[in-house]
């Protein structure tokens, strides 16, 4: 316990004992409460009186210079034992300038440890009046110099990383609500800094956020993660809704005053990493459709009969890419020039695309339809189905129940037309976009190559 040879100390703080307070209620004495918080403080102390006698010395003192307080207690300044002879004067002059100068004074000195050891700590000094308004005293809290570092170090990294940090930091509570956001992630989330705190995650995340909760619950009861995840979400903002991926990183954060490891939240730091993984996907996808027209033509020309290459070029097509496919082409009927279904996958079941068998039977397409815009148009046509219409829409134009999504390619060869390529997917798959159309139509240039040949070995009228 710290010692002191100050005098006058009261023995208890506060009024005289109350005749109604409880009997337990003693008051302490002032001079162990003194000892108890100067000991307690994690910085060290010590404390002069106006002669330069040390009158005060706590433990965190005694752990940084070795020197007990039966030791320091009484010494008169540092010469001689935590300062060295050349240094003592210097040390002892501007500790004790203190007294006459307002505020704290931060200083560094170098003082020697018990073992012979030299430790340079960092000092703030103010000086102590007593009751006349005279100096009195000085104390001096110290601690070493890389310790102070640290934690200025620390300071300083907290507040750039929730001020200037390139990327999103978010502090969550143990109730996954937002304490505080940086400006990063103010933008990423749609809002402001101020706005989002105490807001619940569910209403700013409409798809993902369990992932995101799920993930934030882990790290509160086992601890951070190994390594960063990737996380997809789509975000309600004014301009509606948009889909974002963040590479998230966590952090559980516990308070260093406790004895057990008290969480007090998560800390959540993140980059969007959109872009980078759409053209990541998008170069896996052109990558895969590439393979599969490799492939397919190495297929089709081992097929001695020319449609069945134009059914497994198809095949190879939809890996990935559709659920369904079908294939009307050109005929000339005693009505005119009509559009023939000659081939198409199962329509209520995976499977393989191949010949319809029943005869050239011309598709009942009403005006309008998708199929018969491809011809007139000789490109590419896209259909999404009216939100609601369920399977009436894909009936309608003769296709697979399930369907929803349609994309219809044109077959020319040598300058003339010679059907359509119809793609499908069902509600699981999302819309057909340009780069589907793109895809859509090396398809075709391989299809319309084959049904040609097929023609033209046929002889004519076919």
């Amino acid at each position: 316990m710290s010692a002191s040879r100050s005098t006058g100390t009261t023995d208890a703080l506060g009024p005289d004992e109350d005749p109604g307070r409880e009997p337990s209620a003693v008051a302490i004495p002032g001079s162990r409460l003194l000892a108890a918080l100067l000991d307690g403080m994690d910085a060290a102390l010590c404390a002069f009186d106006a002669h330069g006698t040390i009158t005060h010395w706590n433990r965190e003192a005694e752990r940084i210079l070795g020197w007990s307080a039966a030791e320091a207690v009484g010494r008169r300044g540092f010469a001689g034992w935590a300062v060295r002879s050349a240094d003592a004067e210097d040390v002892q002059g501007r500790l004790l300038a203190a007294m006459d100068a307002p505020g704290r004074q931060v200083h560094e000195f170098a003082l020697l440890r018990k073992d012979g050891g030299r430790v340079l700590v960092r000092t703030q000094s103010s000086g102590v009046r007593g009751e006349d308004g005279k100096p009195a005293g000085v104390y001096c809290a110290f601690s070493e110099v890389h310790a102070q570092i640290d934690l200025e170090r620390s300071i300083a990294l907290s507040e750039a990383l929730f001020e200037d940090a390139s990327w999103g930091v978010v502090a969550v509570d143990v109730d996954l609500r937002p304490t505080v956001v940086n400006a990063y992630a103010a933008r990423a989330l749609g809002g402001g800094r101020t706005t989002l705190l105490g807001r619940p995650l569910g209403e700013l995340i409409v798809q993902g956020v369990e992932d995101l909760e799920g993930a934030l619950q882990h790290v509160l009861a086992e601890g951070a993660p190994s390594a960063p995840a990737e996380l997809w979400v789509t975000l309600r903002t004014a301009e509606g809704e948009r889909r974002r991926c963040w590479r998230s990183g966590f952090l559980r954060l516990a308070s260093p005053l406790a004895e057990e490891p008290v969480p007090l939240g998560v800390g959540w730091l993140f980059r969007d990493v959109t872009a980078a993984k759409l053209a990541e996907q998008d170069a896996d996808r052109v990558r895969f459709r590439s393979n599969q027209l490799h492939r397919a033509a190495r297929q089709a020309a081992e097929c001695e009969d020319p449609m069945e290459a134009a059914t497994t070029s198809l095949d190879y097509a939809l890996a990935g890419f559709a659920d369904h496919v079908v294939v009307d082409l050109m005929a000339d009927l005693a009505a005119g020039w009509k559009l023939v279904r000659a081939a198409s996958t199962p329509p209520d079941a995976p499977g393989p695309c191949l010949p319809v068998s029943g005869g050239s039977l011309p598709v009942r397409y009403g005006p309008g339809h998708p199929a018969l815009q491809a011809v007139e148009r000789m490109g590419s046509v896209r259909a999404v189905a009216p939100a609601g219409a369920g399977e009436a829409w894909a009936v309608e134009h003769q296709w697979p129940g399930d369907s929803v999504h349609a994309l219809c390619a044109v077959l020319r060869s040598r300058g003339r037309t010679l059907g359509v390529v119809t793609f499908l997917r069902a509600a699981n798959r999302g819309a057909f976009e340009r780069p589907d159309v793109t895809y859509a139509e090396s398809v075709a240039v391989r299809v319309a190559s084959a049904v040609d040949l097929a023609r033209l070995t046929a002889g004519p009228g076919a």
